[in-house]
């Protein structure tokens, strides 16, 4: 496991990670939550990522448990969190979801440390853009988590490239904690944002990155060639707005492709976009997912593809995917 610098700040995330997004308490328990976390640990990893929207905060809960049981020295883990959302059991208050304001921002934070039973957490993002909320208002908001000891870095995800800018010059104008990083998805079919739409920020504001869905949530793995599994993430209720995407017949017979360029490196699909999201060097981390262990370790098979990703074979993938990259 390699470890790279979160943009500019000196913090070192590991290039492989592991979220909580679909799997923490609808498929994952503490117990099994436990598991992983010891496992991700032993091979390296040392970032988790959460958001306080999954499963309701119960996501939280369960990693906040499974930490508590751990026993692990602070000092060696870094944890995420994420607000907009809000939570489904707080009613449909206006000031309580889908917002970036001051008010939600305040309380956000209190009860995601409550919940994962933290003093402080590591990296906290705005999960998405408020267009009914000044930028500045959000700024100062998460500048003073920091400056209170709530929180350690901040950052946004799925910001466009002219927000993050916005951003980051009120936060140089008034001195104030500046976002480091940015949580996009990325991987072999959607890649425009970072390849393209962030290109100045890198080096004008020094902008990390920890990627989400390397595997096009599920898409990548090959499993959905042939319709949808009834094991799947695409057959669960609650993530049937991905079915049109995990079945679309244009990017699974670019898959079809994609399998046998991974047998010829003696890998699987997943490994090699795995590897293939990991292999770029403005990405800090790559956000890995799995609802068991052994899915986890496969997922870390990934670490011996990224040096046979040689320009040819970047190339081939290139050929592969171009006409659906979005």
């Amino acid at each position: 496991m390699q470890y790279r610098r979160l943009g500019r700040s000196g913090l070192q995330v590991s290039e492989l990670s592991l979220g909580s997004w679909v799997t923490y308490h609808n498929q994952v328990n503490v117990t099994a939550a436990r598991e992983m976390l010891a496992a991700a640990m032993d091979a390296g990893m040392n970032f988790f990522d959460n958001a306080e929207g999954y499963a309701s905060g119960k996501s939280e809960e369960v990693m906040g448990k499974a930490f508590k049981a751990l026993k692990w020295p602070r000092l060696n883990y870094i944890v995420s969190t994420k607000f907009y959302w809000g939570l489904a059991t707080e009613g449909a208050g206006i000031n309580r979801k889908n917002t970036l304001n001051r008010k939600y921002l305040s309380q956000a934070i209190d009860g995601s440390l409550a919940r994962m039973g933290l003093d402080f957490i590591d990296l906290v993002y705005c999960h998405r853009p408020d267009p009914h909320t000044p930028i500045e208002e959000t700024v100062w908001a998460m500048s003073d988590m920091i400056t209170q000891g709530k929180a350690l870095y901040w950052g946004t995800s799925e910001w466009s490239a002219g927000e993050i800018r916005a951003a980051w010059d009120i936060a140089e104008r008034h001195h104030l904690h500046k976002p480091v990083v940015e949580q996009p998805q990325y991987h072999l079919f959607h890649r425009r944002r970072v390849e393209q739409e962030y290109a100045r920020l890198y080096e004008d504001v020094g902008l990390g990155l920890t990627t989400w869905s390397p595997l096009a949530s599920g898409l990548l793995t090959g499993k959905y060639r042939k319709g949808v599994p009834k094991d799947s993430r695409g057959a669960r209720k609650d993530m049937g707005f991905l079915v049109k995407a995990l079945t679309d017949t244009a990017r699974n017979t670019a898959v079809d492709q994609l399998v046998v360029v991974a047998a010829d490196l003696g890998c699987t699909p997943a490994q090699l976009a795995i590897a293939w999201a990991a292999r770029n060097p403005r990405v800090s981390s790559v956000i890995t997912g799995a609802s068991k262990v052994s899915q986890l370790k496969d997922n870390l098979g990934a670490l011996e593809v990224i040096p046979k990703l040689t320009p040819e074979v970047l190339a081939r993938l290139d050929e592969i995917c171009q006409p659906v990259v979005a």
